[in-house]
């Protein structure tokens, strides 16, 4: 049998590795987002109090930004292979309309991720823009190297990529817990066979054949 398939005739989606690496990011961009709003704006600076106040959040939040970049470098060189977009993926994109109706059967069969998660995987830009943004504005250690106009760009870039990042994982979110039997594979690892034929039916043939 093969180490996909569970004993309990559930599939294997995510192993304990990936589904740490995946709650690290997850905790890690939690506390950015929430810290990363707290000194956008004085309006939610109250937002600081969750690492401890002001001070703390300052010299807190560049760290668990590098912690949360490390943590999905790794996560991406796991998954890279999977997430190479294809003709099928942007015909699944294409009909949208059928996956949010649950019409599932009129789109095309997708593999290990469909063209959403595909699409959601380019964070990877946002990301490294976060990085190079977050260096040259983190005080005290590498701002006062760079000038102040080449500072408030990097600030300006942070901010937007931090927004784009925020929206596109409260879709993922709200994906994950729409699609009923999603948030089982990230915490489990496993998921059933009539939920991967339905969302994954690609995958779905892959595991099977290789399991006989």
């Amino acid at each position: 049998m093969s180490d996909e398939i569970g004993r309990d005739n559930t599939i294997v989606r995510y192993s304990a590795g990936d589904r740490t690496n995946h709650w690290v990011v997850a905790i890690c961009f939690v506390l950015l987002a929430l810290s990363g709003l707290a000194l956008f704006h004085p309006a939610m600076f109250w937002l600081s109090n969750l690492l401890g106040g002001g001070t703390w959040t300052r010299i807190l939040h560049p760290f668990i930004g590098v912690v949360m970049f490390v943590a999905f470098i790794l996560l991406s060189m796991r998954v890279w292979s999977d997430n190479r977009m294809s003709e099928r993926d942007w015909q699944w994109l294409k009909h949208w309309r059928d996956v949010v109706n649950n019409r599932e059967e009129n789109v095309p069969e997708v593999g290990r991720y469909n063209g959403g998660q595909k699409l959601l995987f380019v964070l990877v830009v946002c990301m490294l823009g976060l990085l190079v943004s977050g260096f040259v504005i983190w005080r005290p250690y590498f701002a006062p190297y760079f000038p102040v106009g080449l500072a408030r760009l990097a600030a300006t870039l942070h901010a937007i990529c931090a927004f784009a990042m925020i929206c596109a994982i409260i879709v993922h979110v709200y994906a994950g817990i729409w699609v009923k039997g999603s948030v089982q594979a990230m915490t489990r690892g496993t998921v059933t066979p009539g939920w991967a034929w339905k969302h994954h039916r690609a995958w779905f043939r892959d595991v099977i054949r290789r399991g006989q």
